[in-house]
């Protein structure tokens, strides 16, 4: 399963930055118009690692799997692989509103689908498992699907706005959650 996913990741990646088009132009005027795009593929990356990372330690807590992790895991990835989509459409539509609520709902559709497989590893480890224990009431998830219900209407009213929202549930995941390591360090002793 984290070979398969890791491979998942590696492909949405390697997509994203395909989208990127070099201009013509030989001058630093030419990258402007690339901003907006180049500004959503930063933040489209910086998500992309946040999950696989986090993947990995969420990983690293499990010792099995079941056939619904296994579907909860696929389900997660599919919310992925639509991110190189979006990041394409908010960066050439300069974030207009549609574009940006859609990104909006690919994060939070993404979050709950680490939500669900977060809880069924749980469902197959025990409620007394390290990883049960680990990630305790998931503060930092909730909140994370919170802002992205906020934002997501607020793109209508200010798209870019709602997009600094989405960076700071971002900027949130990228302050280390040591849960895991800690609780997997502490039950080693």
């Amino acid at each position: 399963m984290e070979a398969f996913s890791d491979g998942v990741v590696a492909i949405i990646i390697t997509i994203m930055v395909l989208e990127l088009r070099a201009p013509e132009e030989v001058n630093l005027a030419a990258l402007q118009p690339l901003l907006p795009f180049f500004l959503s593929y930063v933040l489209s990356f910086i998500y992309v690692g946040i999950y696989w990372n986090n993947h990995h330690h969420l990983l690293q807590a499990s010792r099995h799997v079941t056939g619904s992790v296994l579907w909860a895991n696929l389900h997660l990835l599919f919310w992925l692989s639509l991110f190189p989509f979006c990041t394409t459409w908010v960066g050439e539509t300069h974030f207009a509103a549609w574009p940006v609520a859609v990104y909006g709902c690919v994060l939070l559709l993404a979050g709950g689908a680490y939500t669900i497989l977060t809880r069924a590893l749980i469902a197959c480890h025990g409620g007394d498992s390290t990883l049960a224990k680990a990630v305790g009431r998931d503060t930092k998830g909730w909140l994370s699907i919170a802002l992205y219900a906020v934002a997501i209407p607020l793109s209508f009213y200010k798209s870019w706005f709602a997009f600094l929202i989405y960076g700071l549930v971002a900027a949130i995941w990228l302050i280390p959650d040591r849960r895991i390591e800690r609780t997997m360090h502490d039950s080693a002793k």
